[in-house]
């Protein structure tokens, strides 16, 4: 996969001494199970008690998340407003703002 892969960001974060806050975005270069040329894991854990919020579009599902252990489909339209609504999410939830 490294031809494949363009860009990566990393980014990880304790908050307030009770969430860790990860994000992990490939940019990538035409792979057929991710025709919107990006793969990413955003994640906010509650270490307290394992609550969590998680974007993520590993395959086969695609783009989904996750409150806890629900999860719902998720229309990606870009990288932006992915992190935009993951930090909502994380604000409603949880109160944290990112």
């Amino acid at each position: 996969m490294s031809d494949k892969l363009g860009s990566h960001q990393y980014y990880k974060n304790y908050i307030k001494g009770q969430f860790i806050v990860e994000f992990n975005i490939f940019q990538l270069r035409n792979v057929k199970d991710y025709p919107n040329n990006i793969k990413y894991r955003l994640i906010c854990t509650d270490i307290r008690n394992n609550r969590k919020i998680l974007f993520d579009n590993h395959k086969p599902k695609g783009h989904h998340y996750h409150i806890d252990e629900k999860e719902y489909l998720y229309n990606f339209i870009s990288e932006i407003k992915l992190i935009d609504d993951f930090k909502q999410l994380v604000l409603e939830h949880f109160g944290v703002i990112l």
